[in-house]
């Protein structure tokens, strides 16, 4: 593993590269931002807006939603443009009181709401199989949450789908695509966290076609036909964690009074006791826990320095969801001793070596990491 030399995130970590001064892409991305002329890029939101408003029949956009800081952010920004909303949740399995709770909030601020539940059933079967083929339970999450709107966004002709940050740009993309981050099939194939498959690659006798509903969206040429341009926020505003939260509780979003459960964010990953396993299996696959990319953005925007970081990674520790595991396990119908078999499968071998009866890292950026 070779570490970027700015922030801690290390060349395991998908579509991450250091260049010739062993820097990461994300960094350099980052340093880009002194170059936008983000008045500009507000300006052509505008006209993003007057577009989506000339083509409405109804809503202006969809937003989706899960209620967290970011989707506060970009309701309370779509509102203040005047737009005319409808906001869309995949409902997660896990759902917690904080998360309905700030749910709850967000459509207080003024918009149309479908919450959309997905058969608890064919989650769990889905979410199991994920896990035992692809070491991935996170898949059906993201298939759900990006394919839903957009499906909903053909069927009600919603002329613009408006997401958050993107995630490829804020963790590694080097590539600006014009209109904002166009979200197409080629962006979700290679950032839309799915290891590569659809919805179809999952149909067998426990999940026949009909079931999979829910995971498959529009094309490309259906989006298109139906007049739906999906894009970034993020482009034409510069996303920020601390940014999007003082907006978002501004407008009453509420933060976890425990602390992070994963991470070092108490605002982020609150709203299910899922997500935090899709984040804690980054260890056995990459090296690396959810502190390592909140504090590779930390370290980005001057709040922290690269020894500070380190000094938290190393009191953080692994990140082990005790908890999260045991909720999780008794949702896919699984004892907590098979997901740790299963997990064990995926641990990579390019990164991990046994030594003296335990798995270690060799040359981790934390020499005296305490390896249990």
């Amino acid at each position: 593993m070779r570490y970027c030399c700015r922030c801690v995130i290390p060349d395991t970590r998908p579509n991450i590269r250091l260049d010739t001064e062993g820097v990461c892409n994300a960094c350099r991305t980052y340093e880009s931002r002194g170059t936008i002329d983000w008045a500009a890029r507000e300006r052509s939101f505008r006209r993003v807006v007057e577009r989506a408003k000339s083509h409405s029949i109804g809503y202006d956009c969809l937003i989706p939603v899960s209620g967290g800081k970011d989707s506060h952010w970009q309701v309370a920004t779509c509102l203040e443009y005047g737009m005319r909303p409808l906001a869309v949740t995949w409902r997660p399995p896990g759902r917690t009181e904080l998360g309905r709770r700030n749910l709850d909030n967000l459509i207080g601020l003024g918009v149309d709401h479908i919450d959309y539940t997905v058969s608890p059933r064919v989650e769990r079967v889905f979410m199991r199989r994920a896990l035992a083929a692809r070491g991935s339970p996170a898949i059906p999450m993201h298939m759900a949450l990006f394919n839903i709107p957009l499906k909903i966004a053909v069927r009600f002709r919603i002329p613009l789908v408006v997401w958050g940050e993107n995630s490829a740009f804020e963790y590694g993309s080097v590539d600006e695509a014009d209109e904002g981050f166009r979200l197409d099939s080629r962006w979700l194939a290679r950032y839309g966290v799915m290891d590569g498959t659809t919805a179809r690659d999952w149909v067998c006798e426990e999940l026949p076609q009909g079931v999979m509903t829910p995971y498959v969206g529009p094309s490309d040429d259906e989006l298109a036909a139906a007049g739906v341009l999906a894009m970034f926020l993020g482009y034409y505003f510069p996303w920020d964690p601390e940014t999007s939260l003082k907006v978002a509780q501004k407008h009453g979003f509420r933060t976890r009074e425990a602390g992070p459960k994963t991470g070092t964010y108490d605002y982020a990953d609150i709203d299910d006791d899922f997500v935090s396993i899709h984040h804690y299996l980054k260890w056995y696959k990459f090296g690396i826990t959810r502190a390592f990319d909140n504090l590779s953005l930390e370290i980005r925007a001057g709040r922290v320095t690269r020894e500070q970081a380190i000094r938290l990674l190393r009191a953080r520790g692994e990140e082990r969801p005790v908890e999260d595991i045991q909720r999780f396990c008794a949702f896919i119908g699984i004892a907590q001793t098979r997901f740790f078999e299963i997990v064990e499968k995926f641990r990579n071998r390019d990164v991990w070596q046994m030594r003296d009866g335990k798995w270690t890292i060799p040359d981790f950026l934390i020499p005296d990491w305490n390896w249990t």
